[in-house]
């Protein structure tokens, strides 16, 4: 008899006659009669003293408290399982993991609480960063207000080459021997226990893992992707591979990176996830620049669609606006920026990025905003190593210097200053103030965005009269009041970016 807490993933293991790519499954049965179906992961070769069998394991959190029975294999077991303690402070292990809202547009936590997407770009992070390096990049966005990550689960490009590490110039870790051919049949057991580690301390610090298989776009030196490569059945064999591995985790599957959304890797990895993932965490497809992002709109694995504007630097909330109007409904955010100083140190730099994040969140983007940097998602291990194009890279800069460019303070933020409010399914509002970009959310909210601040003038009784007034560059409140009746203005002198708040 096992103990545990709900959310909190528990592991069991077994050797097998199974080889990587075979379906094995372990069924948990709560006291209530719930039954949750998970799929176990092949961790290496010849577990048995005599070299034969496989290692398999299976990855559960329980989200009810009480008696789970489990079977897995020949063994069978039971699970003791309490709440939360009253003093969890990590919100996925307090709330439960991520989903979509009631109405598709945002994200709620397993018991309803509502949350704000503040995601980081950190793609190489898997197959270049250290455990070390990984906590103090954790430390530091989890301190800015970041709750989630991007990452490339492998390193995609096909004719990438250097040496097998992590510390040394063009080094990377290989997570299958046979990708340079275009297959996902030879997966390194050594890799994703390495990976495990790296996910765990994101999650440590409150930062969900938004794992892409493998890039269909550009990559990470431009060298030949296997995402369009591989054949559908190896990709969708991988993707149940990492709901397996990582989905007992917080987790979000973008299934498609930096394509068109049509590749048939991206159909079939999606419809393997919806399948394998008892949690039924957010999947979804980022798409690369000036693609229209409705692929597979209606299907029932998609929950979200993530553009991407580009890296020169121009502020287009018009993509976002047009993709909330898509049918069926589904979250929509910007997924990719212009990344902070991504070819020179001007470029997207300082509070470009904070004003970007806000116009997208206000234009639609209602699932939340992303952040990236140059040097930082290629995890370039210091500002002179070679191999990289410098269009992508921040002059002089490698991942460590990255992390500490001002843009992302401003990002971080966005979810800070909306902490409390009733952020679900919030919705473009242009009926009820005559300037600024505006959101309407549930109890009359009311958020209106300035980049130069001044009166807000209100043209609806609805609005609540109680205001508070933020300068969204450090989050501080400004002025708070009650305006006397339903027509007076939100007061502001101007001069500088304003959010302003009724509730």
């Amino acid at each position: 008899m096992s103990i545990s807490s709900v959310w909190r993933p528990v592991e069991l293991s077994a050797t097998l006659p199974s080889a990587y790519g075979e379906q094995v499954w372990a069924e948990f049965t709560h006291e209530s009669g719930e039954r949750l179906r998970r799929p176990a992961f092949w961790d290496g070769e010849g577990a048995r003293d005599d070299g034969s069998g496989d290692l398999w394991r299976v990855r559960f959190a329980a989200p009810l408290p009480g008696r789970w029975e489990w079977a897995f294999g020949s063994s069978y077991g039971v699970l003791e399982v309490s709440p939360a303690a009253e003093d969890e402070t990590n919100p996925f292990y307090a709330h439960g993991f991520w989903r979509m809202s009631p109405g598709g547009r945002s994200l709620v936590h397993a018991d309803g609480t509502a949350a704000l997407l503040v995601a980081d770009t950190a793609w190489a992070l898997p197959w270049r960063a250290t455990v070390s390096q990984v906590r103090e990049y954790a430390a530091d966005r989890q301190a800015k207000g970041f709750n989630a990550v991007l990452l490339m689960s492998v390193q995609p490009d096909m004719g990438a080459v250097g040496p097998r590490d992590r510390t040394a110039d063009e080094g990377f870790d290989v997570g299958f021997e046979d990708l340079p051919a275009g297959h996902l049949r030879q997966p390194r057991a050594e890799y994703f226990q390495y990976l495990d580690r790296l996910l765990a301390a994101l999650v440590e610090h409150g930062l969900v893992p938004v794992l892409q298989p493998v890039f269909q776009g550009f990559g990470w030196k431009g060298l030949g992707v296997a995402g369009t490569v591989v054949p559908a059945e190896e990709y969708a064999t991988y993707c149940r591979y990492l709901v397996a591995r990582y989905g007992a985790s917080p987790a979000i599957y973008l299934v498609g990176g930096d394509g068109t959304g049509l590749e048939p890797q991206v159909e079939a990895g999606g419809s393997e996830v919806h399948a394998t993932d008892c949690y039924g965490q957010p999947t979804g497809i980022h798409y690369r620049p000036h693609i229209r992002a409705s692929a597979h709109q209606d299907a029932d694995w998609l929950d979200f669609q993530w553009c991407q504007t580009g890296h020169t630097g121009e502020h287009v909330p018009e993509r976002v606006a047009d993709m909330w109007r898509n049918l069926p409904v589904r979250g929509v955010a910007n997924g990719e920026p212009t990344y902070e100083k991504h070819g020179g140190l001007d470029v997207a730099s300082g509070w470009w990025q904070g004003h970007e994040a806000w116009s997208n969140l206000c234009a639609g983007g209602t699932m939340g905003v992303v952040y990236g940097a140059g040097s930082l998602w290629q995890w370039r291990l210091h500002g002179s190593e070679p191999g990289h194009s410098s269009f992508f890279i921040a002059p002089d800069a490698g991942w460590r210097e990255a992390v500490d460019f001002e843009g992302s303070t401003y990002v971080g933020l966005v979810g800070r200053v909306l902490a409390g409010l009733p952020v679900a399914d919030l919705e473009p509002d242009w009926t009820r103030v005559i300037s600024g970009r505006a959101l309407r959310g549930s109890g009359g909210l009311l958020i209106v965005y300035r980049e130069h601040g001044g009166p807000v003038m209100v043209f609806d009784d609805s609005v609540p009269l109680s205001y508070r007034i933020v300068d969204p560059r450090d989050g501080s409140v400004v002025a708070t009041g009650r305006r006397d009746t339903p027509g007076d203005p939100l007061p502001d002198a101007g001069g500088a970016p304003r959010v302003y708040i009724c509730l």
